[in-house]
């Protein structure tokens, strides 16, 4: 076995220590109950993983009925979701991963029917541009914004009852946390919007409102970590600065900071002068003080390597880990020369890659799943958005 770093343990701030330093990214799975009560094919799929990560992130789950964002989606809006979620969080541990519960709202990013005839929420009454066609949210009212605050809080709650080793507010790939603080989708002009700073109000509410709900009903080592978008392509939209003042701003509040981004290497979408990859500018701001996350089209041992290098603390896998879920083990028994880099669309059923995710990514991540079948080759997204920031299409 060589002597990779990824394999390593970390040990966060609060003292909690990984295995390694290998994460499961989640992944939509929409194979969830009609209720995003927890399914047998979840279970099965999330157990085929485990034994590998030192720390696994679950699908999304929304903390309320009005966020939840595509059908088949996970949820911790109520009590009921909590025997589910209990399951889940032991398949997850039972191989001494530390087990992570994503959490969210989507915001503008919904649509009637799948919020049964309600429309849409978000920071302001403004459409998004992406995917076209999307329904023009209407605006929150104060009492609904602490709600939804709240739900944030009662939804933590229910993954430190059912298990969980702690959660991460999604705040990336355009949803409701996003939303707030962009410009693109918050134009309103009260404490909630505004200035850079009053856009971060909302997330920093949040933040604070799980921290509390972390303090009352946890242990000191229960994680909380933060996904965030390193910037938005549209005009006006958050621009990378904003982001890295916002990692700045979140750094002394959380226990680790996610990226999302298609691919690790990428620059800036906004400033083609700028040359210095966006993990590397992160990393300043973290500077392995706050445990960073890198990511996008991890693959090999040497692309964990590089990430590491680049300034990370964890890499993140996530495709990779559907076409080979012994990715970790393989590497550990000195067989890397059995790992899979392609996948069959027909061997994703002994993959344990349940039915409905199989086809949500026949449709919409074929050109990023390195399909034996291709005809092309697959995407970097070194120098463009991918589809898992925002741009897919849910069935």
């Amino acid at each position: 076995m060589k002597n990779y770093q990824f394999l390593t343990p970390l040990e966060f701030p609060n003292g909690v220590t990984l295995k390694n330093r290998i994460v499961m990214s989640p992944m939509t799975t929409m194979s969830s109950f009609y209720n995003g009560m927890v399914s047998n094919d979840e279970l099965d799929y999330y157990q085929a993983r485990a034994g590998g990560p030192g720390m696994i992130i679950t699908a999304v789950a929304n903390v309320s009925d009005n966020g939840k964002g595509f059908e088949g989606e996970l949820s911790a809006a109520s009590d009921d979701m909590i025997p589910g979620l209990t399951k889940l969080a032991a398949t997850i541990k039972q191989d001494g991963a530390k087990a992570i519960l994503q959490i969210f709202h989507a915001g503008r990013k919904s649509n009637h029917q799948v919020l049964r005839g309600e429309q849409p929420v978000s920071a302001s009454a403004i459409a998004a541009v992406y995917p076209p066609n999307s329904e023009t949210p209407r605006a929150l009212t104060e009492v609904e914004i602490q709600q939804i605050i709240q739900d944030f809080a009662a939804a933590t709650k229910r993954a430190i009852l059912a298990g969980f080793d702690g959660v991460e507010l999604h705040g990336a790939n355009t949803y409701l946390l996003q939303q707030f603080f962009s410009e693109n989708s918050n134009q309103r002009t009260d404490q909630w919007g505004g200035s850079l700073e009053k856009r971060m109000t909302f997330p920093l509410a949040v933040i604070n409102a799980v921290k509390t709900t972390i303090k009352e009903n946890a242990a000191d080592q229960f994680i909380l970590g933060y996904r965030i978008s390193p910037e938005e392509i549209e005009t006006p939209g958050i621009r990378l600065a904003d982001s890295l003042t916002f990692a700045q701003t979140i750094k002394p509040l959380i226990s680790y900071l996610h990226l999302s981004m298609g691919s690790y290497q990428r620059t800036s979408l906004n400033n083609q002068d700028d040359k210095t990859p966006l993990l590397n500018q992160f990393a300043d701001v973290t500077n392995h003080e706050l445990p960073l996350i890198g990511i996008g089209s991890v693959e090999t041992p040497t692309d964990a390597e590089n990430v590491l290098a680049g300034g990370a603390d964890l890499v993140a896998i996530g495709r990779e880990l559907l076409r080979e879920p012994q990715w970790v083990q393989k590497i550990l028994s000195d067989d890397e020369a059995s790992l899979r880099f392609k996948m069959s669309p027909n061997e994703m059923d002994e993959l344990a890659i349940p039915r409905v995710m199989q086809v949500y990514l026949r449709e919409s991540f074929a050109k990023v799943m390195h399909f034996t079948t291709d005809k092309t080759a697959a995407e970097s997204y070194q120098n463009q958005v991918a589809p898992m920031e925002g741009f897919e299409k849910k069935l």
